[in-house]
């Protein structure tokens, strides 16, 4: 019986399939791999064991069954959403469920972290410090799933750094790196780099930070700078928070300061987060009009051409929650110490502060007690004197007598007393070898809590006194097992016998404040340590006494 057209035709298109599989054969295993995982992607459809990758377990697919994919549902009970919290649900508009603007003005940031998440695997074999921090976070975020709380939970600055926050940093060093923008430390990776992980334990805290190595900002220093504030901004917008103005103010001494670090801030565009400059070297007309047309989130400015702006207001910087100022002595000698000033009292609450200085001289100390008035974190790398005893003043004088000694201590105390801080604290550092029983009746007397033998027990006693503030008083022989960090004001009635135990007290006081205040009072006695103690005033850019050097003078007579 002859066979019908079908017949013939389904026999000729099998001869055609095995005529391609044979050919497809062909390619290596590896080839092919490529291509079936090609299409796959395609199709939107990946292995279990890729859903495992790139996706964590839930309450609700507690053994990721779906592959993080959402359950189906029918279209009766299309209302029925599976549960999930309310700083992950994104519309494709850009815009969170109450209707503020998502961390990306716009943007969908949900399939951008899905998408980060992948790279940074990829960047975690990179060093095994990084490594290390990752899968803290990634621990973490697995305890946080299956937590009951986890919905509710609310996210903060304690929890840097983040995956995004390492996305932000290796995004900004590989651009960096590919335009050439970048030529110091040519391979040594950012997330290798001592300062930054300094970084992260002091911005971890929250509080405000001042760099004192006497340097300004350089690349990396400024990478992770902006890679926090970066992390910071879209937890906030995650949070359902929104920000009218800018949500970072960048001060930059020149025009050329401004282009670095707007080069640094560029990489983060792929996310949402723009970032404008605003200097003197661009008209006034254009940047205004720039201004109209974009909302920056993170802005760089010189301060004078800010100032000018804000006047004419071409931008409101009165809800800006973190300030950064690069090269605070430069602007402070360039005339702008009430300019920087204006600036601050323009930002409504009480932003996060971040100072980086080249010089901390006697120019720009006030300014930097003006902006920085609360408990501080300490940040540098630099191991000087000059660098570790910055915003320290020292006050040197030279009294007649032991009863001179005793007076102008008592005095040091009744000016602590009547201008105190709720957390200012004061110690007295006495000599066993003089004698000193007056001082301490007198103190006594004055109503201080002293405790010769210093424990935790008596300061917690005292900090719960009626408004007065904490004031101990320990011995010389006691400085090493003390931790002399949290006292703004410490007093030597009696000059130390060696000036290496001087300048470890000034190095090692007052790490959480501004306002720090070394009180010493020499005699005729201490005429050997005049010269040493000059070197140091002067090394430290202090006022040298005119009392102090006759009394160099005069040893130096007598030895001749």
């Amino acid at each position: 019986m002859a066979k019908g057209e079908d017949a013939l035709l389904r026999k000729k298109n099998k001869k055609l399939r095995k005529k391609n599989n044979r050919s497809s054969s062909a390619v290596s295993a590896k080839v092919a791999a490529v291509i079936a995982a090609k299409k796959r992607r395609k199709a939107g459809k990946r292995r279990l064991c890729q859903g495992m990758c790139f996706s964590l377990p839930t309450p609700d697919d507690p053994f990721n069954d779906r592959g993080g994919k959402e359950e189906f549902k029918a279209e009766a009970t299309k209302k029925k959403t599976c549960s999930k919290p309310k700083d992950e649900i994104v519309c494709l508009n850009g815009k969170s469920a109450d209707g503020t603007r998502s961390a990306v003005g716009g943007r969908n940031i949900s399939r951008k972290l899905s998408d980060l998440q992948k790279e940074n695997e990829s960047i975690m074999a990179k060093n095994n410090l990084r490594q290390k921090c990752i899968i803290n976070t990634e621990r973490k975020d697995i305890e946080m799933a299956h937590h009951p709380s986890a919905q509710s939970h609310d996210y903060d600055i304690s929890e840097f750094p983040s995956k995004f926050a390492f996305w932000c940093l290796n995004s900004i060093e590989n651009a960096l790196r590919h335009g050439d923008a970048y030529t110091d430390g040519e391979g040594n990776s950012f997330f290798l780099n001592p300062w930054g992980l300094e970084f992260l334990k002091c911005y971890s805290t929250g509080k405000d930070l001042m760099e004192t190595s006497g340097t300004s900002a350089t690349t990396e220093q400024i990478a992770w700078t902006i890679s926090g504030a970066a992390d910071t901004f879209v937890r906030k917008e995650k949070e359902g928070l929104s920000f009218a103005g800018p949500f970072l103010l960048f001060i930059v001494p020149s025009q050329e300061k401004a282009v670095q670090v707007r080069t640094v801030c560029k990489p983060l565009k792929s996310v949402g987060i723009h970032t404008v400059s605003i200097h003197p070297g661009a008209s006034l007309d254009h940047q205004i009009q720039g201004l109209k047309t974009c909302e920056p989130e993170f802005l760089v400015s010189t301060p004078e051409r800010l100032l000018e702006l804000v006047s004419m207001k071409a931008i409101d910087i009165s809800g800006v929650s973190m300030l950064v100022i690069d090269g605070l002595n430069t602007i402070c000698s360039s005339g702008h110490t009430e300019t920087i000033k204006s600036i601050k009292n323009c930002i409504s609450g009480n932003p996060h502060v971040v100072i980086f200085n080249d010089c901390f001289s006697h120019v720009s100390i006030p300014v930097v007690q003006y902006l920085l008035t609360g408990s501080i974190c300490r940040l540098s790398l630099n191991n000087s004197i000059t660098s570790l005893s910055s915003c320290i003043s020292q006050s040197v004088e030279v009294c007649t007598s032991e009863e001179d000694k005793v007076v102008k201590s008592i005095e040091v105390l009744d000016q602590f007393q009547s201008k105190h801080t709720h957390n200012s604290y004061m110690l007295y550092i006495l000599r066993k070898d003089v004698k000193c029983h007056k001082l301490v009746k007198t103190l006594e007397s004055k109503g201080c809590s002293i405790s010769l033998n210093f424990d935790a027990a008596s300061l917690n006693d005292s900090e719960d006194s009626d408004s007065k503030a904490v004031v101990s008083v320990i011995d010389l022989e006691q400085i090493s097992s003390t931790d002399i960090g949290t006292y703004d004001v410490v007093v030597l009635p009696s000059f130390v016998p060696s000036l290496d135990t001087y300048v470890h007290i000034l190095t090692k006081m007052a790490r959480q404040s501004v306002n720090g205040v070394l009180h010493s009072f020499l005699t005729k006695e201490d005429a050997d340590l005049a010269a040493s103690l000059i070197a140091v005033l002067e090394q430290c850019g202090q006022n040298v006494p005119q009392t102090l050097q006759d009394l160099h003078n005069t040893s130096n007579m007598l030895e001749d």
